[in-house]
């Protein structure tokens, strides 16, 4: 059993998805309904981030969560798209492995 549970976490951090040109890591602080959040950003900015419609039902975003987001063109200091979820495993590996500077992992 303990040999099964290695092998999944070691097969998910090794998908562990790596920011794009544009993308950037986030904490989500709170839950504002109507598929929308308020993210604590690794650049210190505070945005609203929405969960597009092809995310909508795939995956369950949660307080502490860290996300991937993408800042809109318009208005970038202020509103993004969730593009990618992480679990605990891979936000433990992202940050013993120093990719996230100004978050925590709760």
């Amino acid at each position: 059993m303990r040999e099964e549970q290695k092998n999944t976490q070691e097969e998910e951090i090794l998908r562990t998805r790596k920011p794009q040109e544009g993308e950037i890591f986030a904490r989500v602080v709170q839950m504002l309904g109507s598929d929308k959040l308020r993210v604590e950003c690794d650049d210190g900015k505070e945005r609203i981030a929405r969960i597009p419609g092809k995310l909508r039902k795939k995956i369950w975003i949660r307080v502490g969560d860290i996300i991937l987001i993408q800042p809109w063109k318009e208005m970038p200091n202020e509103r993004a798209d969730v593009v990618w979820r992480y679990t605990p495993t891979q936000a433990n590996w992202l940050q013993k492995n120093n990719y996230l500077k100004k978050l925590r992992v709760s």
